[in-house]
């Protein structure tokens, strides 16, 4: 069985099940991350309505967070894995190779990003609560105009 991560959430719980065999290394990260507390009372700051809701930066502020590893780590893109609709649970970076904390989760098909970003993993569980989410009103920088936290990641 594949290993899950439940994020209990300001808006409510949803559960992602990780890729260990396809991005074992990104699946450790964030599995890992959860486990030490790293996730706890972290905001999602970016949320785009039919696009992705975007969080896992400890400042709050979209340029933060660190890897288990150290600051950045390597790009894990498997080939077989695409951003192919809503659900799809994925490493936000600033280019190739710099992984770090942050991760988005799809509300649509975004096949622009295949091969750009590490598909890790996909909501299994509580995908409601994701597109609701989804939904809040933001400002002009995406940011939710009310806050929606990560209150506890637990790793199942």
């Amino acid at each position: 069985e594949a290993p899950q991560v439940r994020l209990e959430t300001s808006a409510g719980a949803f559960t992602v099940e990780l890729y260990g065999d396809h991005a074992p290394r990104t699946c450790h990260n964030f599995r890992e991350l959860a486990k030490r507390g790293y996730y706890d009372g972290v905001v999602f700051h970016r949320i785009i309505q039919d696009f992705m809701i975007q969080g896992g930066d400890p400042t709050g502020t979209g340029r933060g967070g660190q890897s288990v590893y150290g600051a950045k780590f390597e790009d894990e893109i498997h080939p077989g894995l695409k951003h192919t609709g809503a659900g799809i649970l994925s490493m936000a970076n600033s280019g190739p190779n710099s992984n770090g904390s942050q991760f988005f989760i799809t509300l649509a098909p975004t096949p622009w990003l295949d091969g750009k970003h590490a598909i890790f993993g996909r909501v299994c569980e509580g995908m409601a609560v994701v597109k609701r989410m989804g939904n809040v009103h933001t400002d002009r920088n995406d940011r939710p105009l009310s806050e929606l936290k990560i209150l506890r990641a637990v790793a199942l």
